[in-house]
């Protein structure tokens, strides 16, 4: 339920009936219900309901199961005086004395009245009329049921605009953890061996990370997540087994370049190494 309040409205047998959602609640106008006895004077057909001795025990039991904060002395008082015939109780006055909250009072030309959570009132149709009260449950049923399935529905796309979303969350990590090709290996100055993985995994040479990141402390090896360290200590060992071959530079960059590529593709797809980044 939604945490703002919300006023619908239903028909049942020719006269709206306004429903409100509070406090995760659903309040029902017993206003709209007693103008189906009486139109003119609703305010009086609920006056008389709450005169009764069984209303008053109905509503304090209500009360008792659902409101901690429920005023027992008061409600003892009045209890002990409905049926009378000099007693009188409004709305307004059983919520104020007793500090209940199955009914709500409010002012108003539009939306005011008194409503009543659905329990209370459905006791509270069935004395107006048991017909009455059969076709406001049918009907409040009804309306519970579509607004279940809006809320499916809203889920289950919610659901698939996640799923999209994290294909394409963890794609744009994929496209920015897995190194570039090198085409071009003579715009690159490296001083030694170490920037050779760099550039093969990373893409940049130690001096240049260090001017793109002039805020950060340490190197670039310090800021690698746990694919990338694995990647980086097999490109190592190729490494030292082509400068054994002979292989040159330039050759050894493109080489590692294309294995970086292949390896980081690999690892990526390891969930295995993600449950131990997720534990680092």
């Amino acid at each position: 339920m939604p945490k703002k309040d919300k006023n619908i409205q239903i028909n049942i047998l020719g006269k709206n009936i306004s429903l409100k959602q509070k406090h995760e609640n659903d309040y029902i106008s017993i206003t709209d219900i007693a103008k189906y006895k009486n139109n003119q004077f609703p305010a009086d057909i609920i006056k008389n309901w709450l005169r009764i001795r069984s209303t008053i025990n109905f509503l304090g039991l209500w009360e008792k199961l659902n409101n901690p904060h429920f005023k027992l002395v008061e409600f003892d008082q009045f209890k002990m005086s409905s049926g009378d015939n000099d007693f009188v109780l409004s709305p307004k006055k059983w919520i104020e004395s007793t500090n209940a909250i199955g009914l709500i009072s409010q002012s108003g030309r539009y939306g005011g009245g008194t409503f009543a959570q659905k329990d209370i009132a459905f006791e509270f149709a069935s004395w107006i009329s048991p017909e009455f009260k059969l076709y406001l449950i049918k009907e409040f049923q009804r309306l519970k049921q579509n607004e279940d399935k809006k809320l499916m529905i809203n889920w289950d796309v919610k659901r698939l605009l996640t799923k999209i979303n994290y294909k394409i969350h963890t794609q744009a990590i994929k496209d920015s953890l897995i190194p570039k090709e090198i085409y071009n290996v003579s715009k690159f100055i490296f001083a030694d061996e170490a920037d050779v993985l760099n550039l093969a995994l990373f893409g940049l040479t130690a001096k240049q990370w260090r001017e793109t990141n002039p805020n950060l402390t340490g190197n670039i090896r310090d800021y690698t997540n746990i694919a990338q360290l694995v990647c980086l200590a097999n490109l190592e060992i190729l490494n030292a087994e082509f400068i054994k071959q002979g292989i040159k530079r330039n050759e050894r960059l493109i080489k590692l370049n294309r294995i970086a590529i292949s390896h980081m593709k690999l690892l990526i797809a390891d969930v295995r190494l993600d449950a131990l980044e997720n534990k680092n």
